[in-house]
């Protein structure tokens, strides 16, 4: 990759990172309801987890993946009943560590695996890397690719987790924190919409 590849890929990388999307909604209500220490496996989960799916799209998996309607729709489709059930738990979470919220914040592992059935990923993975991939070098371009969204997913999903930190003061009603709440789930539903009407090919 020349130097003005990677510095187009950093880019569009960091407009795909910090815009809203299923992850930020999802680290910014935790961080709101457990504070960003006990965010931070959710974050790393995020940071280490989304680069490796991508590593594997661009390296290969992607054209895979493309060939098989089936698993496209199937992902669609769990992709979307998870959603809208995320979302639900977060209209419903209540002030911070409110008991009718989720009881405890993402792990690691669940935070990674995650990444494997956001169909938001799928699609910013298959298309970044079929811009972005070379073929005469995959297993280079994909380190690349794949380094550039450790350092992306990291910073946004912290960024994202300290905003719902931030927000912790401002949540002391129950007005104020349905009115968050329902603000992240808005986002999760509009994550859903938008994954409903587009497709998971390049």
């Amino acid at each position: 990759m020349t130097l003005a590849t990677v510095l187009s890929l950093f880019g569009l990388a960091m407009v795909a990172g910090w815009t809203p999307g299923p992850n930020n909604a999802l680290v910014a209500t935790s961080g709101a309801q457990f504070g960003f220490r006990r965010t931070f496996p959710h974050v790393a989960g995020i940071g280490i987890g989304f680069p490796i799916m991508m590593f594997c799209v661009s390296f290969g998996l992607g054209a895979i993946f493309q060939q098989s309607v089936f698993v496209r729709e199937a992902l669609r489709v769990i992709g979307i009943v998870v959603l809208l059930w995320f979302a639900w738990k977060v209209a419903a979470a209540g002030k911070p560590n409110a008991e009718g919220g989720r009881g405890r914040p993402f792990t690691f592992l669940e935070s990674a695996s995650f990444q494997w059935i956001n169909p938001k990923g799928w699609i910013m993975a298959i298309s970044i890397s079929s811009q972005f991939a070379d073929p005469a070098k995959p297993l280079m371009s994909s380190m690349i690719i794949a380094s550039i969204f450790v350092f992306v997913g990291f910073t946004s999903a912290a960024g994202w987790t300290l905003f719902g930190t931030a927000m912790q003061r401002w949540l002391t009603t129950d007005m104020r924190a349905n009115a968050f709440n329902w603000t992240m789930a808005t986002m999760l539903l509009l994550s859903v919409f938008l994954i409903a009407s587009s497709r998971l090919t390049t």
